[in-house]
């Protein structure tokens, strides 16, 4: 069975939303794209270049959209980018001329793909895909990346829907500009009990 690892650049207060750049993302009305860019730095820069190491990517459409126009373009700043496989989990877009895209239509068809053999899968943004592999247990380690500030609005990481579950820490380290890299893989199910008992 493959590993789905969620990616996630993610604020305090929850925010994944166009942490790439001010066109990124503007649903919403949200303006703060690119607010991960002050926060940039060499230590950061590697982590994310080891993070960007090939493997099979799963996106939602939205997601998907935006890298589909970027990446071609930009692959030697993502090597293996084109040559991957790339899972558009959509409803509405069934080809693309992006080498080895393959489109799935449900849940079943996610959890056919976890099933199978081949690398692990890498989720990266895809804001409305997280909540839905969320909600059906289907995440087996989240990497996030959690930067010093706050934006109030804009697209959460966890959102409605999310189940209960226990995560145990595989990696921690902060950068020199305070963005909390750690990485966590699931672990069963939530325990309960008293302090002090």
């Amino acid at each position: 069975m493959r590993k789905i690892i969620v990616l996630s650049f993610v604020s305090l207060d929850g925010v994944l939303q166009a942490p790439g750049g001010p066109k990124e993302d503007r649903s919403g009305g949200f303006k703060y794209g690119g607010w991960v860019a002050p926060y940039s730095d060499e230590v950061s820069g590697n982590a994310i270049k080891k993070q960007m190491e090939p493997a099979d990517l799963l996106l939602g459409r939205k997601t998907f959209e935006i890298w589909e126009d970027y990446w071609p373009k930009h692959s030697a700043i993502w090597p293996g980018i084109n040559e991957v496989a790339k899972y558009v989990f959509s409803k509405t877009r069934k080809k693309s001329d992006w080498n080895n895209t393959i489109f799935l239509k449900s849940v079943a068809d996610i959890k056919k793909l976890k099933r199978s053999k081949g690398a692990h899968i890498k989720v990266w943004g895809s804001s409305e895909l997280f909540p839905l592999l969320l909600k059906n247990d289907l995440v087996d380690e989240l990497w996030l990346k959690i930067f010093p500030l706050t934006l109030g609005r804009g697209k959460k990481l966890f959102g409605n829907g999310t189940v209960p579950a226990a995560f145990k820490l595989i990696e921690i380290f902060v950068t020199p500009k305070g963005v909390i890299f750690v990485n966590y893989k699931r672990a069963g199910k939530v325990k309960t009990g008293a302090i002090g008992e």
